[in-house]
């Protein structure tokens, strides 16, 4: 069954308004180190006992734990629980990080950024909110530690002062790793493709390592920012190549976005490609091989380095996926 790449990604939370532009605000972050010992433990109890509901797929306890306003995003929110159990399958859950929020200064909704900066002043995480109602916050990261994929969980709790607790206003689960190997291995792999001259496996390489690195998009630290500038600096790099255009023999293939799909838990990448129109299951199947194989060719430094692909087919502005096939079956 294929799990949706979603899963990883969504990252639901309390938003409301419209987006306002970036500016400086007065809120506060408080890191793990720094907290008061009634908040740490107040949060830590919180975080774990939500950790572990996903990884036992509890749903009666994340949804008695959900922040009321959040009620008709829970079908959502369920799903991204129940698709998620093979990543915490076999692990223990460890607690990560713990930051504590600070936006009750706001005067209305805006986009949000919280700067939490270690106690003795050497690394500052970023936290960035978009249309954040004034209130208190918190993120929580936890880990499910020793499982194959290495399942990663990061949770938004939010201050329910009528229920005088922390509620649940949204979570995310991702691997952290991908066929057997971790977001470092990843990042240093990248380095050496680069140096190689790989330049489309390079870029990908480090997709796959931000992704494994943190569970959340909405987090940035300067790792972060240092493994986005390694990737930025790469010649040649598929930033700037698409649309792009593939003769084929008689035949001329375009493909409109190439992009990291571990929807099968594995390092495969989703090539998108406008489709001829075919309708019959059997022509569209091998359409989908003809334009993986003939991007392969000009980018066989891909073949080498991930698992497989996906093919999916667009026309009149819908996209469907046809297949996905392991590298060793694509001629």
């Amino acid at each position: 069954m294929r799990l949706c790449w979603k899963v990883f990604a969504a990252l639901v939370i309390l938003l409301a308004g419209l987006a306002a532009p970036m500016a400086a605000r007065a809120t506060s972050c408080t890191t793990q180190a720094a907290l008061l010992p009634q908040d740490r433990d107040a949060l830590t109890a919180a975080g774990g006992r939500l950790a572990v509901a996903v990884a036992e797929q509890d749903l009666v306890t994340l949804k008695a734990a959900l922040l009321p306003a959040m009620a008709q995003d829970w079908e959502g929110m369920r799903g991204v629980v129940e698709s998620s159990a093979s990543l915490m399958k076999g692990g223990q859950i460890q607690l990560r990080s713990l930051y504590l929020l600070d936006a009750s200064s706001l005067a209305a909704s805006a986009d949000t950024q919280f700067f939490c900066t270690s106690s003795s002043g050497a690394l500052t995480v970023t936290l960035t909110m978009r249309a954040l109602p004034p209130g208190r916050y918190a993120m929580v990261l936890a880990d499910a530690v020793g499982a194959p994929y290495a399942g990663q969980l990061g949770f938004v709790l939010v201050w329910d002062g009528a229920a005088d607790g922390w509620k649940l206003g949204g979570l995310t689960v991702r691997p952290g790793a991908l066929d057997g190997q971790d977001g470092v291995w990843w990042w240093t792999h990248a380095r050496e493709l680069a140096r190689s001259d790989q330049s489309w496996a390079a870029w990908y390489a480090y997709d796959t390592a931000r992704m494994l690195l943190l569970p959340v998009d909405i987090l940035s630290t300067p790792n972060l920012e240092k493994l986005g500038s390694e990737q930025t600096a790469i010649k040649n790099s598929p930033l700037n190549a698409f649309p792009l255009t593939i003769p084929d023999g008689p035949r001329t293939w375009k493909i409109d976005a190439v992009h990291l799909d571990p929807a099968l838990l594995h390092a495969d990448l989703g090539v998108v490609y406008e489709s001829l129109g075919i309708t019959d299951p059997a022509a569209q199947r091998t359409e989908a091989i003809a334009v993986l194989s003939a991007f392969l060719k000009t980018q066989p430094g891909l073949r080498e380095n991930f698992h497989g692909m996906w093919a999916y087919a667009v026309k009149d502005g819908k996209q469907t996926p046809v297949l996905e096939l392991p590298m060793a079956q694509i001629p």
